[in-house]
Parts: C-alpha cells; sequence; structure tokens
C-alpha cells in the first residue's frame, strides 16, 4: 500500500511535511510506503538529513506549486504539473491508495471534483472532521466547510456518509446520527433543516436520532453530526480556540487535548471515488504523521469502497 503527501502544502512545507512523512513512515514499516510529491531539488536534500530513516521513502518529481493565496479552479487547471494536481494523478490511476496534503484547500477539493470525482448519486462531496466524546473515542462531524449552504437531500447524504465513516473507519457498529439544530424538537430549525429532519428520519440505511444542539457535540448521544459547511466550520474553529486558550492559560486535559488539531492531522473528502484528506494549513510535522495515518486507516478500511456500493444501491 502507497500513502502520498503534498510535500509542498502547508505554511511550513517542505521541512514539517518531510519531518512528518519520516515519523509516519517508522509508524507503518511492514504496512505502507509513504510517496512524497514536491519539487526534488528542493525536497531530496531534507531526505537525505534524515538518512537512514528516510530510506524507504519514494519521492515523485512536481515542478509547480499552488500557493494558498491563489485560486483553486484556475490554479488546479493551469498547474497541471502541481504537487496537488500529480498527486490526485497518481491516485486516480491507482498508484496510491490515498492522497493527503495541508496545501491549498480549495485545490484539494477541486481535484477531487475534477480528478477521481464524486461517486455517483453523491449530490456534494462534504469535509468531515472529529469530535471527542467525553465517554472516550471520536464522533464525525460533516461538512465543515466544503458546501456552506446545502439542500436537504444534501443533509440526508451527510448522514450516510458520516455513519458509514463512523462504522468502517471508527469502528462504531451502529453509529448514531443527529441533525444539528436550534432545538430538539422536530419542527425547530430553518426550512432546510426542517425538511432534512422529515428526509433522515426514514432514511432505512443510517440510525437517526433526531435534533441535537451546540452543546450536544461532545456528549453520547450522536457519534455523526450533520449540518451544512458554514455551520461546520464555526463549531470547528470554536472548538480549536478552546485549546488554544486553555494552552495559553497553561491548562491541560486529556480531554481538551484532542481538541489539537495535530491529534488527528487532518479532514477527510467524503463522497469522492477515492481517499483524499485535508490538513491544516499551519501542520507541524506531528499534524502531517497523524494525516498520513489516517490516510492508511482509510485506505484500509475500504470506506470508499463501502460509500460506492451503498450509493449504488
Amino acid at each position: 500500500m502507497k500513502i502520498a503527501l503534498d510535500a509542498m502544502g502547508g505554511d511550513f512545507a517542505p521541512q514539517a511535511a518531510v519531518d512528518g512523512a519520516v515519523l509516519a513512515a517508522a509508524k507503518l514499516a511492514g504496512k505502507a510506503q509513504i510517496v512524497l510529491i514536491g519539487q526534488e531539488e528542493v525536497v531530496r536534500p531534507l531526505l537525505q538529513q534524515h538518512g537512514a530513516a528516510a530510506a524507504s521513502l519514494e519521492l515523485v518529481h512536481a515542478s509547480q506549486i499552488i500557493a494558498m493565496g491563489e485560486h483553486p479552479a484556475k490554479a488546479y487547471q493551469q498547474k497541471q504539473d502541481s504537487s496537488i494536481a500529480v498527486g490526485y494523478r497518481l491516485l486516480h490511476a491507482g498508484d496510491v491508495e490515498a492522497f493527503c496534503s495541508a496545501g491549498n484547500t480549495g485545490a484539494m477539493l477541486v481535484g477531487a471534483m475534477f480528478s477521481v470525482k464524486p461517486v455517483s448519486g453523491v449530490l456534494r462531496p462534504a469535509i468531515a472532521n472529529f469530535t471527542p466524546k467525553l465517554a472516550g473515542g471520536y464522533g464525525i462531524l460533516l461538512d465543515v466547510g466544503a458546501n456552506a449552504e446545502c439542500k436537504p437531500e444534501m443533509l440526508e447524504q451527510f448522514g450516510e456518509l458520516g455513519s458509514l465513516y463512523a462504522q468502517y473507519v471508527l469502528g462504531i457498529p451502529k453509529p448514531k446520527v443527529g441533525l444539528m439544530s436550534l432545538g430538539e424538537e422536530e419542527g425547530k430549525g430553518t426550512s432546510v433543516t426542517q425538511a432534512a429532519h422529515q428526509l433522515l428520519k426514514v432514511n432505512p440505511h443510517i440510525h437517526f436520532v433526531g435534533n441535537i444542539e451546540g452543546r450536544d457535540l461532545f456528549n453520547d448521544k450522536t457519534d455523526v453530526v450533520v449540518c451544512d459547511g458554514y455551520t461546520g466550520n464555526v463549531l470547528l474553529k470554536m472548538a480549536e480556540s478552546i485549546y488554544e486558550i486553555l494552552e495559553a492559560k497553561q491548562m491541560h486535559d486529556p480531554f481538551f487535548d484532542k481538541f489539537n488539531y495535530e491529534a488527528i492531522g487532518g479532514s477527510p473528502i467524503l463522497g469522492i471515488n477515492d481517499n483524499a484528506i485535508i490538513g491544516h494549513g499551519v501542520s507541524t510535522p506531528l499534524a502531517i504523521c497523524n494525516m498520513l495515518l489516517q490516510g492508511y486507516q482509510m485506505a484500509e478500511s475500504g470506506i470508499s469502497d463501502q460509500i460506492k456500493s451503498t450509493f449504488k444501491s
């Protein structure tokens, strides 16, 4: 198995990418090989600094970089030898089983849509993130930014996508799916969430438990939280700020330490025909390492095949 990494993506690339890849290679020894994609003249010397620890890593040359501030669609189309475009070509060709990048989020989404493409039947892929649970483990929250506005049918599909991920990757046998709203009652929320509620509650593929409120994000009422990308992104950034505040006050707790983005490393794009993960722009080597481990976990679980078979039926 091969897991690819955009070596040029992220605020601290390529150094953080290379260092994180070496960490992940040690953890995945015998299970998977890390493939770095980037400018060889820049990346190769960094690999050589690690000596034997980097011996198992493969390097694929990509001459161009899509910068964080570039227009995603335009840059992806015009820079076909960028590390993101080359990564998606390898993924589409089946040369790697997952592709990870802490680079331009929009370009990663554009690449997903135009290269590996959405699964047939999926209206819009979603970006997912993970919510620590007070009782232990993680739940999943989606969408967290790909789709700021959603139709009810999209929210229903997010419930299915999240439920499949929770079952096959997180190992939760019968995931509980909740719809984020401004009240638990069925009639609460916007016209979109009210309509989505009606679709979710009759969907035979999920275990829908109804509306939930913001205070339920970290308890055991649900394993999967469904919302539009606008709401999900606000919730995600709020949770990240809690960790930053506690760090600033030098307060540490095992539960709140899980709010640190480094603990998971990245957000999977669900609903596409393969495995792609978007990392935080400020990803450290630890975050890069954990993003690659998550890529391996997704590939090993066969989640993309599970999604395809579900939406075909």
